[in-house]
């Protein structure tokens, strides 16, 4: 099988969604596996550049969270929230038989990817954060609730290449040519058998996004990446991601790697040579797997956080 190939593959989420992923093998003898997560409104596609690249030397997998691209739609709009996410993508890692992985998400991928991190952390090699902290800036929440679940008639894909430069025109200033906003627009919409277009999820994601994301205190599931090998990103005109909240990570977790690339606001799509660089560097330096005193030590430190979470009555 090509590196760059990949395979769509389906399991059945704790409450009997049926979840896909795309899984890219990789070299015959892949050093570790790499699981991608997209950010709110994204799919499996959020990855074309990045995973193709990773492929070369990892097996990578890129979810497609409920509600998204070829994953079933919830029955109920009430479970599109991050606890739920992380049991479905811990289904995944128990399904395809995945001791240990390094994640990679983007905005709410990211959350999940810290929380996954701090509460699995035996599974977990190192964790790849990109542009989402502990904290998020209620500017970008406001903007990002300003088009969550909205949608308007598209008839081709040029107008819906422009609805996209419309949302995310200011984030990358860089893509000029429409071909380039074709391709976003490729990724994020989905042409009907009827012939229309829209955008590819549940419009009912909107639903309890502005209180889920809020309600969560996540400076205890970051915090704890203090024993996980850990890189932050983060655009330059991030809205999301403060400088002041990406600084204070730095303080809370020295041995957090960061890197910010220039020119881009939420969120770098991580084909940035600045991203991709600091990822293959990140990537490469972690170990194939975790000796069994590591893991011994890690499972503890999970089971107490959690434990502490529920005395403390915040999950």
């Amino acid at each position: 099988m090509s590196p760059i190939s990949f395979v769509s593959r389906y399991y059945t989420s704790p409450d009997g969604l049926k979840l896909h992923y795309r899984d890219y093998a990789g070299p015959a003898s892949p050093r570790l596996t790499v699981v991608c997560i997209p950010g709110l409104t994204r799919n499996a596609r959020d990855f074309e550049d990045l995973a193709p690249h990773l492929a070369k030397t990892y097996r990578v997998i890129c979810v497609e969270l409920r509600g998204r691209g070829l994953s079933e739609y919830a029955k109920d709009p009430m479970t599109y929230v991050p606890p739920t996410y992380v049991r479905d993508v811990a289904a995944l890692l128990k399904v395809a038989k995945l001791a240990h992985v390094a994640l990679i998400g983007t905005s709410l991928g990211g959350i999940i990817s810290m929380v996954l991190g701090a509460t699995m952390p035996a599974k977990i090699l190192g964790v790849v954060l990109n542009d989402i902290g502990p904290e998020i800036s209620p500017e970008g929440l406001a903007r990002i609730a300003s088009y969550v679940g909205q949608t308007r008639p598209i008839t081709n894909w040029d107008e819906a290449a422009a609805a996209i430069r419309m949302i995310d025109g200011k984030i990358f200033p860089d893509y000029e040519t429409d071909e380039t906003w074709i391709k976003m627009a490729r990724r994020r919409f989905v042409e009907t058998e009827e012939g229309a277009f829209r955008p590819d999820y549940d419009l009912n994601i909107s639903k309890p996004f502005a209180t889920s994301t809020a309600a969560v205190n996540l400076w205890p599931f970051f915090t704890a990446l203090k024993r996980i090998p850990a890189l932050a990103i983060r655009g330059e005109t991030s809205d999301l991601l403060s400088p002041e909240i990406f600084a204070q990570m730095k303080q809370v977790v020295p041995n957090l790697r960061q890197v910010i690339v220039p020119n881009r606001g939420h969120a770098p799509y991580l084909d940035e040579p600045e991203a991709l660089g600091a990822i293959d560097d990140f990537l490469e330096g972690l170990p194939r797997s975790l000796n069994p005193l590591t893991v011994v030590r890690r499972q503890l430190a999970g089971v107490w956080l959690l434990t502490r979470l529920k005395m403390q009555g915040a999950i």
